[in-house]
């Protein structure tokens, strides 16, 4: 499975941990920057990981900033794509579970990265989406149009 990281400056640290912590698992890890913490802007690193995802080029997305909420809205607006703002375990199991999501995202300045990891291998092992749930994920898809 290939994964597309992306973060910004606020989230290069738990990024650099994430890229490890999935390479050692033996996932595919693209990095879509930040390089480094010098200020940057997420939609730089964000719109282009979401794409790579939307084109086929990587599987799943993990985002990082701040807050976790910028890369979440710069997920969602890639046609194709839906993202989640993940928080706690029970969310991590539900972004899969229940929406399929493609793209996961955290804020590196209120959560514990090996915290993230948990919820990293809840969302990848949860079950995929229910019929009753793809009808939903349908009509999400139908609105981008």
């Amino acid at each position: 499975m290939k994964i597309a990281v992306a973060s910004d400056h606020a989230g290069f640290r738990t990024k650099e941990d994430i890229k490890k912590y999935l390479s050692a698992k033996g996932y595919q890890v693209e990095d879509f920057g930040a390089p480094n913490e010098d200020s940057c802007d997420y939609p730089d690193s964000a719109y282009p990981a979401a794409r790579s995802i939307a084109a086929g080029r990587n599987d799943k997305g993990v985002f990082v900033c701040g807050s976790g909420n910028g890369v979440n809205i710069v997920a969602n607006k890639v046609k194709g794509i839906r993202s989640a703002l993940v928080y706690n375990k029970e969310v991590a199991g539900f972004a899969k579970a229940d929406t399929g999501c493609q793209v996961i995202c955290f804020g590196a300045r209120f959560m514990e990265v090996d915290f993230i990891k948990e919820c990293i291998d809840i969302w990848f092992s949860a079950p995929e989406p229910a019929e009753r749930h793809l009808r939903r994920i349908n009509k999400i898809s139908r609105g981008e149009k």
